[in-house]
């Protein structure tokens, strides 16, 4: 898959395809993820930006606070949960 971004957008949407089916990382974890710890809402900002949802599962990162966040992918919010069920997480 040949992703369209920049190199940041980019370094994120490779990470988030590293997060195993099932289990959940927050904003602050993919930060991290990738080197770059203080740029939290930067990484969010890139999450949101994801066009390549569900393939890029950016449904599985979450709020520190343990609240979903957002999710640009087609059905918003009401999708990110029922995706998230499917794989057998319940928020």
């Amino acid at each position: 898959m040949i992703f369209k971004g920049t190199k940041f957008q980019i370094k994120v949407w490779k990470y988030l395809k590293t997060i195993p089916k099932g289990q959940l990382r927050t904003y602050s974890e993919v930060a991290k993820g990738i080197n770059r710890p203080k740029s939290v809402r930067a990484v969010a900002n890139a999450i949101g930006k994801n066009p390549y949802a569900p393939k890029i599962p950016c449904h599985r990162v979450i709020r520190s606070d343990g609240s979903l966040g957002g999710y640009s992918g087609k059905g918003g919010i009401k999708t990110k949960r029922k995706l998230l069920k499917s794989e057998g997480i319940l928020l």
